[in-house]
């Protein structure tokens, strides 16, 4: 496999056809890390899933970066990151994940239900009043960056007036994640947004230590006065920076994609309003077939084998989740939008769009809920709506979606 490949315009426009070509050669290749970055790339869906679950396979955390990177620490961005439960792994990401994920259980989002559906129909309310008059809406900013950036807002405690704020200074992290992103005017105004938003959560945390509420931003803050060294401030903030960037940007694509997917099949989005019970089917494929995140890198902390190759000691790995959720071993027609195939009673192999192990997506309940209730809502609200011009295809190949995606309500 070459990387260039995927990295040309052809690629970046359909990588899935790439994908289709390294699923007929086997489950993982060999890269040429002087020209590609990585040692190699595995794409097989077992391969995948069994690396994922691997600690043998780590994170590029400090450890790594220390050889690799010894300047890393220049960068407040990839010490922010570096701080995260993200980037941990062994004793110190299960103290975090530990911490964490008390306060992000499945009890508190169920309880968000109720504000989520007020939230998604006053989104719709706000649609309904742009698009009065036929004039064109863009779905992303109106509504598929609107709904998670509140939902996780909510939760952290952000308050409104900052999210807006805080949406450039997330895409400019968001940026270096690319297989191309770490460049020199990326890395410095990641480093700027870094920065900033340090300054804002610390501010915030300052603020409900001394006015709790009901908020994770409370709870964290609490748990920290209440059990001194369970984490240190810099792993508070890096937290709450990194909670809301990811607490978002996978929704916003999930509906920016699910919207053009679902466009311009009048017999599905019927279906899913006669029977929205089937919007969990709908909203898995949907992460199936367009997953808003592609990738994943690791690195080998021994040698090991890696989709039947052999894999040296410090090999950093490519981990094309968006590859393997098309692996046809494992799904049927795997281009074809189907969403059949994840409705309950049925044989079901779960996607890998939220990681495996011990580093699955702590928001991935969040974001299947919204997207279970949000679809049905939109097409039953506006059973006229469609694209109003046909959008660019993305062109990011690690968070990928639309920037823009303009529609008429009739």
């Amino acid at each position: 496999m070459e990387l260039q490949a995927l990295l040309s315009e052809a690629g970046r426009v359909n990588p899935y056809q790439l994908y289709a070509q390294l699923h007929s050669a086997g489950a993982a290749s060999h890269l040429d890390v002087s020209k590609d970055g990585y040692d190699l790339a595995v794409f097989g869906y077992d391969a995948v899933n069994q690396l994922l679950r691997d600690g043998r396979f780590r994170q590029l955390d400090a450890d790594y970066l220390d050889v690799h990177s010894p300047r890393w620490r220049e960068h407040p961005v990839l010490q922010t990151l570096r701080d995260s439960i993200f980037f941990t792994d062994g004793p110190e990401h299960a103290r975090l994940r530990r911490l964490v994920g008390q306060l992000f259980t499945a009890r508190r989002v169920a309880v968000m239900e109720p504000a989520i559906t007020k939230l998604i129909h006053d989104r719709l309310d706000r649609i309904a009043q742009l698009g009065a008059d036929g004039d064109t809406v863009d779905f992303m900013a109106e509504f598929a960056y609107a709904v998670p950036s509140c939902v996780i807002g909510d939760l952290l405690g952000v308050p409104e007036a900052d999210r807006g704020w805080m949406r450039p200074r997330v895409l400019a992290i968001s940026a270096i994640f690319e297989l191309d992103g770490s460049t020199w005017p990326n890395m410095t105004r990641a480093d700027a947004a870094t920065r900033e938003l340090t300054a804002y959560f610390a501010g915030l945390v300052a603020q409900r230590r001394l006015d709790p509420r009901d908020d994770l931003i409370s709870d964290l803050a609490r748990l920290q006065a209440e059990t001194p060294g369970v984490f240190s401030d810099a792993e508070l903030i890096a937290n709450l920076i990194t909670l809301f960037n990811a607490g978002f940007v996978t929704t916003t694509h999930l509906f920016g994609n699910g919207l053009a997917i679902l466009a311009d099949r009048p017999e599905l989005r019927d279906e899913l309003v006669e029977s929205p019970e089937r919007a969990p089917s709908y909203v898995e494929e949907i992460l199936r077939v367009e997953p808003p995140a592609h990738f994943v890198v690791r690195y080998a902390s021994s040698a090991e084998t890696v989709g039947g190759l052999p894999c040296d000691e410090g090999s950093t790995i490519l981990v094309m989740l968006g590859a393997a959720n098309r692996d046809p071993s494992i799904y049927a027609e795997p281009d074809v939008f189907d969403p059949s195939r994840f409705d309950a009673g049925g044989p079901v192999t779960p996607i890998l769009t939220f990681g495996a192990g011990g580093h699955y997506c702590l928001g991935a309940a969040m974001t299947r809920l919204e997207g279970a209730i949000a679809f049905p809502a939109i097409f039953e609200r506006f059973p006229g709506l469609h694209l109003a011009t046909e959008p660019p295809p993305p062109t990011q190949l690690m968070f990928r979606g639309h920037d823009v995606l303009p529609i008429r309500l009739r």
